[in-house]
């Protein structure tokens, strides 16, 4: 059993007197147009064949193409916000500066013990030039008395004491060389914490390491920031960026068969400014339909040159799948809407009218893509309200009518005067 509101029955009542009325006044039209032959004037226009774009409509989300959250990388206070909350920011621009004075501290203490352990190493060397110096002086004295004992001028004790000092300073030069080798290690790890100490100064100018929109921030001068807990600044990468859409799961063989011949175009507007559409491509298509909803996810890449985009905005996407060859269209006012649907009145070769139940297929500009009358048909544009089935048309012609009334008012004119 089909239930009915009292709405709908009113109105289909008042229809069907409507149409009754109508269809009265026709046949007394029709009686008094034989002797006189009046009928509705109306503006006509011919159905027309073209090729038009296939297109898919949606409606879906722009995401950004990443968001960053900006951290210090360590602690001190906020010296100098260098950006204005919204701004957009490039790739390597200054957001914060962290008080630096500890940090220049730290790196000249660094560089004057790097220069301390350079000395000591330039002392260590000297040092082994003059051990290594009077251990040839001390070897050759040792060898002198090692002779002058073999030929009996000097004792043995004399010619082992001789030698024991040249062992001594031997033993001196090899210390002395250790002292070069740890003089070394010591630079390099003064060498090192110099590089850390300046790396850690350089943290101390935060940079954007992308480029987009800054979002809001708490941080103001004198603010402490904490290494790696504290978030600065968010950062929105607004170009390029993503649109998320989803379209039913019947339709995603269309999709899919359109990919197949290349990238797809997609176009996106924002709601209330249709005209100014960012262009796109498809980027994206989810591995599976959503058994909830029975849609898939499609992504959307665009440039956004123009930063008409924005992230967590809803827009209208028009994602165009291929070309309809031969689609007949008419213009947007001939398509009227009643109790059974669309419908066109079309002109017949007497010049009377018939009711011809169409479907609309899509729009394209200010034309509609129909279904139900073939090409070369004439349509009824303007003047519909006046007609009823098998009622006689006529060409409205506005521009005699006001060429008519203005002779009028000239003729009016000449007289008075």
């Amino acid at each position: 059993m089909r239930l009915v509101s009292p709405g709908s029955s009113l109105i289909a009542v008042s229809m069907a007197l409507f149409l009754a009325t109508c269809g009265e006044r026709a046949a007394q039209e029709g009686k008094k147009g034989g002797k006189k032959g009046e009928s509705v004037p109306v503006t006509i226009a011919k159905v027309f064949a073209r090729d038009v774009p296939s297109d898919l409509q949606i409606i879906g989300n722009v995401e950004a193409h990443s968001i960053v959250a900006v951290k210090s990388r360590i602690t001190g206070p906020i010296d100098k916000v260098w950006f204005k909350e919204g701004d957009f920011v490039r790739k390597g621009d200054k957001l914060f500066t962290i008080d630096p004075a500890p940090f220049q501290t730290a790196v000249a203490q660094a560089e004057a013990n790097l220069a301390r352990e350079r000395a000591l190493l330039q002392q260590a060397a000297a040092n082994v030039s003059r051990d290594q110096a009077q251990l040839r002086f001390l070897q050759s004295q040792a060898s002198r008395f090692a002779n002058l004992h073999r030929e009996g001028v000097i004792s043995k004790e004399q010619a082992e004491q001789q030698q024991s000092s040249a062992d001594v300073v031997a033993q001196s030069v090899v210390a002395s060389q250790a002292s070069i080798a740890s003089a070394q290690a010591s630079i390099q790890a003064g060498e090192a914490a110099l590089k850390t100490a300046r790396i850690q100064l350089g943290y101390t100018t935060v940079a954007s390491p992308v480029d987009g929109r800054t979002g809001n921030s708490s941080m103001r001068e004198g603010t402490l920031s904490t290494a790696n807990v504290t978030e600065l600044i968010s950062i929105s990468q607004v170009q390029p960026l993503y649109v998320v859409f989803s379209v039913p799961e019947a339709q995603l063989g269309i999709v899919k068969d359109a990919m197949a011949r290349g990238r797809l175009p997609v176009s996106a507007a924002p709601p209330d400014d249709p005209a100014n559409s960012e262009t796109g491509v498809l980027s994206f298509v989810d591995s599976s339909v959503d058994s909830s909803t029975g849609t898939i996810k499609l992504k959307a890449e665009f440039a956004n040159a123009r930063r008409r985009l924005w992230p967590g905005q809803f827009v209208r996407v028009v994602m165009r799948v291929g070309m309809r060859a031969g689609a007949l269209m008419v213009p947007n006012q001939a398509v009227q809407t009643g109790q059974d649907g669309s419908f066109v009145y079309r002109v017949k070769p007497d010049q009377s009218v018939e009711v011809v139940n169409v479907k609309a297929q899509g729009r394209v500009n200010e034309d509609i893509v129909v279904d139900g009358v073939e090409e070369g048909d004439t349509v009824v544009t303007e003047g519909q309200l006046r007609l009823a089935p098998g009622m006689k048309i006529r060409l409205r012609d506005d521009a005699g009518q006001k060429k008519g009334k203005g002779k009028g008012k000239g003729q009016g004119k000449k007289k008075e005067e």
